[in-house]
């Protein structure tokens, strides 16, 4: 499960990566703007999802716990 996440995390990056690379230069040179950048930021929302879901899912069959500051003090 945390080789999932990280994996995860890593696509997260990848996907701001080249949502930046696209913003950077499509529409440039008088080419026109393709929808790549908007692909690779739905794909980040994606991945988002898919690591909350994963979370949740690893919270419920008991391979995670939760910690922290009790809800009193």
């Amino acid at each position: 499960m945390k080789y999932l996440i990280a994996l995860a995390f890593l696509a997260i990056i990848a996907s701001l990566g080249s949502a930046l690379f696209f913003m950077m230069k499509d529409g440039r040179d008088g080419k026109p703007k393709s929808n790549n950048m908007a692909r690779a930021l739905a794909f980040r929302v994606g991945f988002s999802i898919l690591i909350f879901l994963c979370i949740l899912i690893a919270w419920k069959l008991g391979y995670i716990q939760p910690t922290g500051i009790p809800a009193g003090k």
